[in-house]
């Protein structure tokens, strides 16, 4: 009797210590998630102003006519001339960059030299590439990740966590422009299932559609899934065994749950933040790191122009895609910090 009372007084115990967890990550106060909303942005401000300010030091203000650059070696010193006037290089650098900020708050990028055209319309149409192709990427990374890293977790130290982990080695070792390679001579080269590059284009006046651009982009979304959702994985895997050795996890375990629903239901919550934080970090990075793989697909993508544009010496179309990238990463970072807050508000707490 006395041990039959002990045990229940240590699972009132549990049960009690598992409320209180649960209430440490109840729903933040408004205040405090105000603040923490308040100071993120307004890093996100200072951020996107300090990297403008790179950007333009370092293509405009560093030594070097740029006008020159993008003429040539050979170009008539009249035709500099008039280009430098053009570009309203004879003027002060504080205000074309002054200038160059209040056309980006109104949505003017200015004119591309090379292609004669509006650089905020050839941006659009490579960012209906490189934005899907980083969203399917990025989806395909996360499901393998997850589905691994779980898989790995569960049988810590057993023969699948072992075989898994090895081909999550694989998987990191693996260039992807080389995977690509050897995607193109399987499944379009061989198997012919698949386009070996280009894009038709997502309106089926132009010859495409939905169905032909999405074939167009599974290829290189593979390749670029495959060596992202490795690292991912063991990144989840990680963070899931750190969480298994946790009190409330065996609490949970003791009341009755099983294995899979303990890692389903209170786990993966849990193991969430930090790889969270890593896919924010990757689709960050596929969004501006894509241009290998868009050259060996030939894709029409941002990354492509961005390239195309520095071997056009077309400094315009660069200094507005750089500075694109980097909103972007900084906008995606500060998604995934809202995001880690809604899923475990204490880290907006301890940010208050």
């Amino acid at each position: 009797m006395r041990l039959s009372r002990a045990g229940e007084r240590t699972t009132a115990r549990a049960g009690f210590a598992v409320k209180l967890a649960g209430a440490g990550r109840s729903a933040l106060p408004a205040p405090s998630m105000r603040l923490f909303l308040l100071r993120r942005f307004i890093t996100l401000l200072l951020t996107l102003a300090a990297a403008s300010a790179v950007v333009f030091v370092v293509l405009d203000v560093l030594p070097g006519n740029a006008a020159q650059t993008m003429m040539g070696p050979d170009a008539a010193p009249e035709a500099v001339a008039e280009l430098a006037r053009q570009l309203g290089l004879d003027r002060p650098a504080w205000q074309r960059y002054a200038d160059w900020v209040h056309g980006l708050l109104q949505g003017d990028m200015g004119e591309s030299y090379a292609y004669a055209s509006p650089v905020g319309e050839l941006v659009a149409e490579r960012l209906a590439v490189t934005v899907p192709l980083a969203l399917l990427a990025m989806v395909l990374a996360s499901a393998l990740a997850l589905l691994a890293g779980m898989f790995a977790a569960s049988r810590h130290n057993r023969t699948g966590d072992f075989g898994t982990m090895a081909l999550v080695q694989i998987g990191i070792a693996l260039p992807n422009f080389w995977l690509a390679i050897l995607l193109i001579l399987l499944f379009a080269v061989r198997l012919q299932w698949l386009p070996a590059g280009g894009f038709p284009g997502w309106s089926a006046e132009d010859g495409g559609g939905f169905w032909p651009a999405l074939q167009a982009l599974l290829l290189p979304a593979v390749a670029l899934a495959v060596v992202q959702g490795a690292i991912l994985a063991r990144i989840t895997r990680s963070a899931v065994l750190d969480v298994l050795r946790e009190d409330f996890v065996r609490t949970a375990r003791a009341k009755g749950l099983s294995r899979r629903g303990a890692l389903w239901r209170h786990v993966l919550r849990n193991a969430l933040v930090p790889v969270l934080t890593v896919m924010g970090l990757q689709f960050a990075g596929l969004l501006a790191g894509t241009i290998v793989v868009e050259n060996v697909f030939a894709l029409p993508g941002l990354g492509r122009l961005v390239f195309q544009s520095i071997a056009n010496r077309d400094l315009i179309v660069v200094r507005n895609c750089v500075l694109l990238l980097a909103a972007m990463v900084v906008f995606v970072n500060f998604a995934v910090d809202v995001l880690a807050a809604l899923i475990d508000p204490r880290l907006a707490r301890r940010a208050g």
